[in-house]
């Protein structure tokens, strides 16, 4: 347990910080569509949406969409994108 708990820790130290400029209504609207086309899963994506809002900033989300419809983050964000794609499953997926 304390080993997870770290593991969080240091992966929300990854992330961008969070005094950067939030997700637009647009970019979570974008986000939602790319994961409902990707998964079908409309609960998953609307969990996925929301917590991207609190978990990266906008550029990052950028990041995340363009990777979600196939390309593939910078080699500087890699350690930051498998970060927030394992946190966003603990939270919407958490016996993932």
């Amino acid at each position: 347990m304390i080993a997870r708990a770290a593991a969080v820790v240091l992966a929300v130290a990854a992330f961008p910080a969070a005094a950067l400029a939030a997700p637009t209504g647009a970019q979570k609207a974008e986000f939602h569509a790319v994961c409902l086309g990707i998964s079908g899963d409309d609960a998953l994506c609307t969990c996925k949406a929301d917590a991207a809002m609190t978990l990266i900033d906008e550029r990052f989300m950028g990041v995340v969409i363009g990777s979600m419809k196939g390309g593939s983050p910078a080699a500087s964000d890699y350690e930051a994108y498998n970060s927030y794609v394992a946190r966003s499953n603990q939270i919407c997926k958490p016996n993932y």
